[in-house]
């Protein structure tokens, strides 16, 4: 069946396709009792706006870009709700695509994007574009001209707006938190080691570390992979008996390090504590519930996509790009001991 057109309205009522437009949108330029006549004409006939070329007609598209490492993360879900809630009440629609840590798909998905499908880019660097720091294909789509803001995972490389938690400071707090409950060995059980946020968490760990004379060993940093048994890197981790205290540097990573302890018949905290970072459901409804680092993962979503929508609409396109420093804070529960009195 074809579709019903502006051209066949416009043809019915023998206007111009610019009369029978501005009908339908109410405008105040055409006679009340021909826009009612139109309008109805239009419903009647189940007529549907061309979203994409009112876009390219208008040069924009109202629509925003995101691109995320992993949507399995709570850490990215609770970003991306802050980016829709905030897109929505500027009158903003989403496209959201997943690189699942991957070069090549982040690539792809940009030279999408730069189509013009957005009129702007919300983007979280995968981990294996960190790691070979290549990033060409960010500089490509920005030679379109699309406003990008980059958020948690960045590169200083890319001059544009940025949102970032400030993750050396973490690493630096949770390890002090430890050591203040009474902590002697610390470790890090890490998934995302290759990840600016992962080294920066590191930075700050082993700044808490020097601040009390204690020498980092590196032994002590178990990097995770995709193909890496955790169960097998925590045994041997723990067959020493002397860490007392695991910082995890992601949820899942706190729970399944839980999970293990708990089959190893580990007292945690008595013998040993538990921290992660991402304060999502998981960490709370486990137990014992695991003490966490909230990273404030909507209000990094909500402050990145009004950033992206003020360079978007901004009429002098020149203002110099800002990083916004997102601070964290930590959520005390069972898996640690208290701090002393």
């Amino acid at each position: 069946m074809k579709k019903f057109t502006l051209k066949d309205i416009a043809k019915h009522f023998s206007v111009s396709v610019s009369t029978a437009s501005k009908a339908i949108n109410d405008s105040h330029e055409i006679s009340e009792e021909l826009k009612q006549r139109i309008q109805h004409y239009a419903k009647a006939n189940n007529y549907r706006p061309n979203r994409i070329a009112l876009s390219l007609l208008k040069k924009n598209t109202k629509t925003l870009g995101v691109v995320v490492p992993s949507i399995l993360n709570y850490f990215f879900a609770q970003v991306f709700s802050g980016i829709e809630k905030a897109a929505n009440a500027r009158g903003y629609n989403i496209i959201s695509c997943t690189s699942d840590e991957s070069f090549v798909k982040e690539q792809r998905t940009l030279e999408l994007f730069s189509t013009g499908t957005v009129d702007g880019l919300i983007l979280s660097l995968a981990e294996e574009t960190q790691s070979k720091e290549d990033y060409e294909h960010v500089r490509n789509f920005m030679s379109y001209q699309i406003p990008l803001v980059m958020f948690d995972r960045v590169c200083d490389e890319i001059q544009c707006d940025k949102v970032v938690v400030d993750d050396e400071e973490a690493g630096f707090n949770i390890a002090e938190y430890l050591f203040d409950t009474g902590c002697k060995n610390i470790a890090i059980v890490s998934s995302i080691s290759n990840s600016s946020v992962g080294k920066l968490r590191i930075t700050g760990f082993k700044k808490s570390l020097a601040q009390r004379g204690l020498v980092y060993e590196d032994k002590l940093n178990v990097k995770v992979g995709k193909e890496d048994d955790l169960q097998l890197l925590l045994t041997l981790l723990l067959a020493s008996k002397e860490v007392d205290g695991i910082i995890a540097l992601d949820e899942m990573t706190a729970v399944d390090v839980l999970n293990i302890c708990k089959q190893k018949k580990i007292k945690v905290p008595e013998e040993l504590a538990i921290v992660g970072f991402t304060n999502g459901k998981l960490s709370k409804y486990v137990s014992p519930s695991l003490t966490m680092v909230s990273q404030h993962g909507k209000y990094i979503g909500e402050t990145s996509a009004n950033m992206l929508i003020d360079r978007i609409e901004q009429v002098d396109k020149e203002l110099p790009y800002t990083t916004k420093l997102v601070k964290t804070s930590i959520i005390p529960r069972e898996s640690t001991l208290p701090l002393p009195e």
